[in-house]
Parts: C-alpha cells; structure tokens; sequence
C-alpha cells in the first residue's frame, strides 16, 4: 500500500506537478530525508549527498512540505545566555511512509534499527501536531538545544501553560531521561510548567515532577492537560 502510494503521489503526481526531470534523484532526495528524521536539517549536506544544487534541494524540501510529506520543528528562541542551535529538525507526517523509505516493512525490524529512536520521536511528534490540528488550533511547537548540548525534544507553548517534552523509545524509564527536563527547567522555567516523557513502555506515571506518560495515553495528557491515569 504504501509502495503504491509512494509510486503514484511522490514519484508520480509531484513530479509532473513540479516538472522534476530525474526522478532518480527525486527519489534518492526523498530518501534521504527519511534517514534524516529527527535530525538537525543541513540543505547543503542534503544536496550533496542527492547530488543536486542547494537552491534545488531546497525547491524539492518546500515541494514535500507543500504536499504534507514532512514538515520541519523549529528551535525555540528565547532570551537566553546560552547559544541557541538554529537550524530546524526535520520529520515527516507519516512516519509509515519514513519507514517504508528507509525499508523497513516489518515490526520486528525496529528492534535493532539505528533508527528506530528517531522515528519513534517522529511519531509523537506527528501526534501531538496531528492533535492540535484536529481541533482547529495552530500548533505552537518547537525544540530546545543549545551549543553546549543540552537539548529537550519538543515544547508546546499554550496560553495556559507550556510543556516541555522528552520522548525515548525504550520501555524502562531511567532517571537519566529525566535530567534534561530538569536542567532546562533551572535554565528557562517558562518554558517547563508541566515536563513530561513520553516512552515507549506502559508506564502511567509522576517521578521527580515528571509525568511519565505511555505513546498510546499521550493524546489524553494533551487533550486535558494534565496526566493520564496512573500518573497522578
């Protein structure tokens, strides 16, 4: 389904609708921008690799953006001390369709991926867009990292309140996951009124301040804005 999908929309429809004349390259671009989830977007490193120009790279990059094939999180810019990383992560909406670029066509293959981590994060990422969407609002959703490599994966400014967000595939939760939020609530505590990681396990939960919150219940933890069952 997906092979379908990919072959009709991606190589068919946006190519004609963009009059891209490789359509091996098309494909290697897009490719490569799945094995890029959840990392730091470099155009220039991108169109290297596809082997294209910059401004090419680019006018492809806005072309899948355009079409709700990925989308970039932009970093949080605040009036901080430290330096702020500027460049946007990239993802994609359908985290189904990033797998099936990369190859991976069976659970089980997540296993041992080295992506499976970012892709993970992808996935809650695309959730918590999806949601905000869903009900009519715009998404005001960014990431923290800064040169010293402290970095958080998502923060969601709300009028009420904002969240700060770390998401870990593994199913046991670990202190040390908890330490970034931590040490970005000492650094910006506007930033980090509710903190909360969200795994891969089923653990409902709260830890030092943290709510721990399962993939599966974190629509409900930003449906009501506080934790799910369990977590209180």
């Amino acid at each position: 389904m997906l092979a379908d999908y990919f072959e009709t929309f991606v190589q068919r429809d946006l190519r004609q609708l963009a009059q891209i004349r490789d359509l091996a390259l098309f494909e290697r671009f897009v490719r490569l921008c799945a094995g890029r989830v959840g990392q730091l977007l470099n155009l220039n490193n991108l169109a290297a690799d596809t082997g294209v120009s910059q401004p090419t790279a680019r006018a492809w990059l806005t072309l899948l953006e355009a079409n709700y094939i990925v989308f970039q999180l932009q970093p949080r810019h605040a009036n901080l001390r430290k330096r702020l990383i500027r460049s946007p992560k990239l993802y994609f909406h359908d985290v189904g369709l990033a797998s099936f670029l990369l190859g991976i066509s069976q659970q089980s293959q997540l296993t041992t991926h080295p992506l499976r981590g970012p892709l993970f994060e992808n996935l809650a990422i695309s959730e918590a867009m999806k949601w905000h969407f869903n009900r009519g609002r715009r998404p005001q959703l960014s990431f923290y990292r800064d040169s010293g490599g402290l970095e958080v994966d998502l923060l969601i400014e709300r009028p009420a309140h904002s969240l700060a967000i770390e998401i870990k595939s593994g199913a046991t939760v670990s202190s040390d996951m908890l330490s970034t939020l931590h040490r970005l609530a000492a650094l910006d505590p506007s930033a980090t009124e509710i903190r909360m990681l969200v795994h891969g396990g089923s653990l409902n939960a709260t830890r030092e301040g943290v709510w721990l919150v399962s993939l599966s219940d974190f629509p409900a933890a930003l449906a009501h804005g506080e934790p799910p069952a369990g977590a209180r």
